[in-house]
């Protein structure tokens, strides 16, 4: 019988079911999980946290979860990979090695730390040096922004994960290693694939774009049919069962909720998918027209036919840098008029800053329970609307603007429209924006400095 390995998604973002982790290790057979914590908002945030406290930057929930869970992998010889290094994979390993060794498992537990993401102290010299960072979406170099970046991470791809695996790591924690790479890498180190085995690579990646936001494709988020995904409350997360062939199985652990169909697969493959025929990582192009998808059973869908190529000579660089300040208040209108009233107290709210000589880059008016999802549908709103929320944002490249509306909003609960609530919690804050800047970095410039580190 030919070799299976059943990698199952434990976390599909930072801030995802804490209970999903407990429970693909108990709830039955699996080789590996991996959890999943990072985008690009989430490395910003995550950098706010680190500038403030060196020993943050990371996802804490990590750590919690690994303290529940520490003892099952060693019993049962589970292997944890994830990227909740963020930006302080460091402070990471530290954290999971500390309640290891609390709980008497220091010499079970075998960490590997996974770096060379980040760029920040190279990033004048690889400029001095001739990469240019242009923005990918408006061209722009970097240097205009220069001052204001606070942080910049290469996506690196499988290979130190698969370096960390062969020197015997059984908790492998990364920074901005990409969602796929963290399943491609189990596949790459159990069934010895060549890195330019590139129909392979393009199924272990796609294996792990399916299962990287967790149970969206075991039946949450599902568009499809959605009434009849049934115990979502006990929704179980899904599991691949993939050969050496490269041809895998989605399924979840028997007796949970949820489903795995096709059409819950399908839904997840066009998540962030762009141009279908070339899915670009750091380590090959999948093409997503190549796939073949049949239910094979209850829960069971088999994925097989991927083609793919050549990785390209880049890797993106997603650089965060400070914007500016934001801030967004909310009240709610009450029937009668409810309507009416959100759009007067829009008008006067307006006024009262043009007249104050306040400037914004942006004022963004929202009527939420009307228009704020989708826009005007056509036709009247209802007039007899029984609420509507004015949700109203503004952004300033400085800050005294953004102060000012804070405080230009809350008299309007006395000085606006009748029938108002929802301002129980005062003031809004005044936050900072940390903006995305992606660009491309040929590829031989950064993988030299990744390491792998047992700790």
């Amino acid at each position: 019988m030919s070799k299976k390995i059943r990698i199952a998604a434990g976390q599909g973002f930072w801030g995802d079911w804490l209970e999903a982790p407990v429970r693909q290790v108990r709830g039955g057979p699996i080789d590996y999980l991996v959890l999943d914590y990072l985008a690009e908002v989430t490395m910003s945030i995550l950098q706010k946290q680190r500038s403030r406290d060196p020993n943050a930057g990371y996802a804490r929930d990590f750590v919690s979860q690994m303290e529940r869970i520490l003892p099952d992998i060693a019993e049962r010889n589970i292997r944890v990979i994830s990227n909740a290094g963020g930006v302080n994979p460091r402070a990471c390993a530290a954290a999971v090695r500390a309640a290891a060794n609390a709980l008497g498992l220091g010499d079970k537990i075998r960490i590997g730390l996974v770096v060379g993401d980040d760029l920040m102290g190279e990033l004048d010299t690889l400029v001095s040096g001739g990469a240019p960072f242009a923005n990918m979406d408006t061209a722009q170099p970097l240097s205009d922004v220069r001052g204001q970046v606070r942080s910049a991470n290469a996506y690196l791809g499988m290979a130190p994960v698969v370096e960390a695996l062969r020197q015997g790591a059984n908790v492998v924690i990364t920074g901005r290693v990409t969602d796929t790479g963290l399943t491609l890498g189990p596949l790459v180190h159990e069934f010895g694939w060549q890195h330019d085995d590139w129909d392979r690579i393009a199924a272990g990646t796609i294996a792990g774009h399916i299962i990287e936001c967790g149970a969206q494709s075991s039946g949450g988020n599902l568009l499809k049919d959605w009434r009849s995904v049934k115990r979502l409350e006990d929704v179980g997360f899904p599991i691949v069962e993939a050969t050496a062939d490269g041809s895998f199985t989605v399924t979840k652990h028997a007796g949970t909720g949820g489903v795995v169909n096709v059409a819950s697969v399908t839904e997840q493959l066009v998540y962030e998918m762009g141009d279908p025929h070339e899915y670009i990582t750091p380590d090959g192009v999948a093409d997503f027209t190549s796939i073949k998808l049949k239910q094979a059973g209850r829960d069971r869908v088999h994925v097989s036919g991927i083609r793919g190529g050549p990785r390209t000579p880049y890797l993106k660089v997603s650089i965060a840098w400070f914007y500016g300040y934001k801030a967004v208040g909310t009240l709610v209108y009450s029937w009668p008029d409810a309507l009416d009233k959100a759009r007067a107290a829009d008008r006067i709210l307006r006024k009262r800053l043009k007249t104050l000589g306040l400037e914004y880059e942006q004022v963004l008016t929202e009527f939420v329970g009307v228009d704020a999802t989708h826009g005007r549908l056509g036709g009247v709103p209802d007039p007899e609307i029984a609420e509507v929320m004015l949700r109203v944002g503004v952004r300033a490249r400085s800050k005294e603007p953004v102060e000012r509306f804070t405080r230009e909003i809350a008299p309007l609960v006395l000085t606006g429209p009748p029938s108002v609530t929802g301002f129980a919690g005062g003031r809004p804050p005044v936050e900072e924006i940390v903006a995305y800047w992606p660009a491309l970095l040929r590829r031989e410039l950064i993988e030299p400095a990744v390491r792998v580190e047992m700790i």
